[in-house]
């Protein structure tokens, strides 16, 4: 948990409310602009409507030369927003927000200069529309907000060269002061506004953003805690809201348990025990994972493994023989980093059995069947530091190992049934009988 807040990415925000943190800014910045590629869009084909309705009514009213020259402001005006909605399919378009800069102030100024055209048509036609600049800069001003929500320099900068443009063209077209004074009133106003609707739409974007992002990490947690409790695949379908009951006709089960463990609880301190069993179970979690063995879960003092369940295995007898000489190859660490002369036997039988995740709390995926009984019973049957198997799991699993002769026992609740313990080395039985 510390490590995870040393390496924890900075939420702090510099006055212009961007993170400290530079690849979380750039993490927010490039998501934003991603989710408002389909507004962006839709901006330029309605800007693209409007101007095109302009150029419909101007024929009524307009000069010739006049009309020409609205046109030839209007082409370039829809190039620039047919290239910019083109831009927005590009992969890089959400890292480059020079492309919202250049386009928006590009369309910004041509509409001033068209308006400027229609200030003077106006002005011929003895009609007073002063307010029609400010009017139609709001439009491409509020998508710039927008566009820019949560780079306040990127806004600043776009409205700063707006500024210039539009009290230029003001300068050149306004020859009474009056009309210059309450336009830069209306200007200023209007700006205001935008710069105010960028900013909190900023800050609200990047409050959401941190949100989503601890919401992620919490389910990440979470799915990785589910993760670790069930296996995978067991995982996926339980989060697609699927029932899991599976069959398997062909699986090892491994059984372990602590030989003398009643007698050894009472020797050794609770703690100590405990630290006992801690190291014996992450040992055969390891063990587990080297062999490709599926870990079903401790009881008291016993490990119950399966070989072939949701781990599919080519030979799960073998997988289930390997993982049992793992375990006890490994327990003489154990004994040397305990201090305790732990001894434990391991029973394997080979079968069908029928898996499955049942309940709403705490959920485990368990395994049922006959076969999980006798594998529990055989292990009564193994040596200290030995296993013990069926004759289903020999079979499969005997390969270049040797086994004692099989010995005819009755297991209880299961009835009499031919055992065999692997042997360390053949013995002279043995080696006559194959020989």
């Amino acid at each position: 948990m510390m490590q995870q807040d040393q390496t924890a990415p900075d939420t702090a925000h510099t006055l212009s409310g961007r993170f400290l943190d530079a690849a979380l800014e750039h993490r927010f910045v490039t998501g934003e602009r991603t989710a408002r590629v389909v507004h962006m869009r839709l901006f330029a084909g309605f800007l693209a409507a409007m101007l095109v309705g302009y150029a419909l009514v101007n024929p009524l009213y307009f000069s010739r030369q006049d009309e020409l020259r609205f046109t030839l402001m209007l082409v370039p005006a829809l190039v620039i927003l047919a290239g910019y909605a083109a831009a927005t399919a590009w992969r890089g378009y959400a890292s480059r927000p020079m492309i919202d800069f250049a386009s928006l102030l590009g369309v910004a100024f041509l509409i001033m200069a068209e308006n400027a055209l229609l200030f003077e048509e106006m002005q011929r036609a003895q009609v007073q529309l002063h307010a029609s600049i400010a009017i139609n800069g709001l439009i491409v001003m509020a998508f710039a907000a927008i566009a820019f929500a949560g780079q306040m320099r990127w806004f600043a900068a776009w409205l700063g060269c707006h500024a210039v443009v539009y009290f230029g063209i003001m300068l050149v077209t306004e020859a009474d002061m009056i009309p210059f004074i309450y336009a830069t009133l209306a200007y200023g106003t209007s700006a205001a506004v935008m710069v105010l609707l960028n900013w909190s739409v900023g800050q609200a974007h990047r409050q959401t953003f941190l949100l989503s992002d601890a919401l992620e990490a919490e389910r990440a947690k979470t799915e990785e805690l589910l993760f670790n409790v069930l296996p995978p695949a067991v995982a996926a379908r339980l989060k697609a809201g699927q029932v899991v009951a599976d069959s398997y006709p062909d699986v090892s089960v491994v059984f372990i348990d602590i030989c003398g463990f009643s007698d050894l609880s009472r020797r050794i301190s609770p703690g100590h025990l405990v630290d006992l069993l801690n190291g014996f179970f992450l040992l055969a979690d390891k063990c587990a994972a080297d062999t490709g063995v599926e870990k079903v879960k401790t009881i008291g003092d016993a490990y119950l493994a399966i070989s072939g369940g949701n781990n599919p295995s080519h030979n799960s007898a073998d997988a289930a023989i390997r993982f049992g000489e793992a375990v006890i190859a490994g327990l003489p660490d154990l004994r040397a980093a305990t201090g305790i002369d732990l001894h434990i036997r391991v029973g394997i039988h080979t079968g069908p059995v029928v898996g499955g995740v049942i309940g709403e709390t705490r959920m485990a995926y368990d395994y049922w069947g006959e076969t999980m009984n006798i594998a529990s019973r055989i292990e009564g049957a193994a040596n200290p530091d030995g296993i013990a198997v069926s004759e289903t799991t020999w079979m499969r699993g005997r390969g270049d190992r040797h086994f004692e002769l099989p010995q005819m026992l009755t297991l209880k609740g299961v009835g009499e049934m031919p055992v065999y313990r692997l042997a360390e080395k053949p013995s002279a039985e043995i080696i006559r009988l194959v020989g």
